[in-house]
């Protein structure tokens, strides 16, 4: 059953999820050479908690940790360890936190140091298809013309577009209705309405879309050990139109990146 949210509700969200989007900026200012995910894990945790939230993903499910961490040819799920990071490597990173009954739930994929163009191009391609996706989350449209916006973007520049992982409702619960694949058939699926909110997230393979899962039982890798991509919004539908409940601007400022990419889906530029 998709849960409806009040104009009130979608505030008390976008709190939740900017504060998962202030992490991932202080995040992107230790993501470098020789850093463990387990440091950047403890540095998302204690930030959390600071900003009075709860870490989302820590005993979700049984989840042993506030952070997906998932690097290179891992997908999502990654559990942080002491393995130091390495120049050239990529590293997707997942975060959730809980306020005012609220979650927020947020990703993107860094560069550490400097990577290969071809690995750019998947970050950059992913990313846009992202927003591809969300200009398809309006009032009146389909499940499934998003689904088919992200993976017609993808698969026509050659790249995977992973199947069994997909987004979804966000709300009260982490995972609420309706799934979001980011793939599908235009004009299926469950219609979208006004006050509904999703996080919409990509996950898009440099090689094929198949995955394996490691026996830890969490984290998730391709099948041919290529690279894999992975950037999420949190976006609600107001007065018909997709409205970002969260920011990658906190990660740019920590960057040096100028970007206008989220005008379009800010009615309010002031509510970050």
């Amino acid at each position: 059953m998709i849960i409806i949210k009040t104009p009130e509700e979608i505030e008390l969200m976008r709190e939740s999820a900017l504060i998962v989007s202030k992490t991932l900026g202080l995040l992107a200012k230790e993501v470098k050479p020789g850093v463990t995910t387990l440091f950047l894990d403890k540095l998302a945790e204690e930030f959390i908690r600071d900003q009075g939230a709860i870490p989302g993903f820590l005993g979700l499910y049984d989840f042993p940790n506030t952070l997906c961490m998932s690097p290179n040819s891992q997908v999502v799920h990654g559990i942080p360890n002491n393995k130091p990071l390495k120049e050239g490597d990529i590293i997707s990173i997942d975060c959730g936190a809980l306020k005012n009954g609220f979650y927020g739930d947020h990703a993107y994929t860094f560069e550490v140091g400097e990577v290969a163009e071809e690995i750019k191009k998947l970050l950059q391609v992913t990313k846009e298809s992202l927003y591809v996706g969300i200009r398809e989350f309006k009032a009146g449209n389909r499940v499934g013309d998003v689904g088919f916006a992200i993976q017609n973007y993808c698969e026509t520049r050659g790249y995977g577009i992973v199947r069994e992982l997909v987004g979804h409702g966000l709300g009260r619960e982490m995972h609420e209705d309706p799934e979001m694949p980011n793939y599908g058939r235009r004009g299926r699926g469950k219609k979208f309405v006004e006050g509904m909110v999703v996080a919409i997230e990509p996950m898009v393979n440099l090689g094929t879309h198949k995955i394996n899962q490691l026996s830890d039982g969490w984290t998730i890798l391709t099948k041919d050990g290529l690279a894999s991509a992975h950037f999420e919004h949190d976006v609600a539908i107001v007065n018909g139109k997709p409205e970002l409940l969260s920011t990658f601007k906190y990660v740019y400022d920590a960057l040096g990146i100028e970007s206008n990419e989220e005008d379009e889906f800010r009615q309010n530029p002031l509510a970050i």
